[in-house]
């Protein structure tokens, strides 16, 4: 079973840039396709960006499109999320997530999950 922890995650003027990075642990992150989603209070989750096992694909929301860029370091067991142009609406606890099986856009579909950390854009 693997663990995974986020950080990176704070206070951030709207414009600005911001890391998140999520760390594994317990098993290779090379097995699993990785995806990071947030929840905004009072929302649902949901999906942000993913990318598969070895980097090849990536995929994003709509509306961080252009804006945000996940990638991986399997040798570092680390998955990112580079943040810019941020807004007050990206305010969210942002999670990293992890399956074994195809990508899907549904929360439901990650079998691991870390315990989030809080980006909060303000204006």
């Amino acid at each position: 079973q693997v663990q995974l922890v986020e950080s990176g995650g704070g206070l951030v003027q709207a414009g600005g840039p911001l890391r998140l990075s999520c760390a594994a642990s317990g098993r290779a992150l090379s097995i699993y396709n990785m995806g990071w989603f947030r929840q905004a209070a009072g929302k649902e989750r949901e999906f942000v960006a993913a990318i598969s096992r070895f980097g090849g694909s990536t995929y994003y929301a709509d509306s961080v499109k252009g804006r945000f860029t996940i990638s991986r370091d399997n040798a570092l067991n680390t998955v990112y999320l580079q943040m810019n142009s941020l807004k007050p609406e990206d305010t969210a606890v942002y999670y990293c997530a992890a399956v074994q099986g195809a990508i899907y856009y549904g929360a439901s579909s990650y079998d691991y999950w870390g315990q989030g950390t809080q980006v909060t854009v303000s204006a």
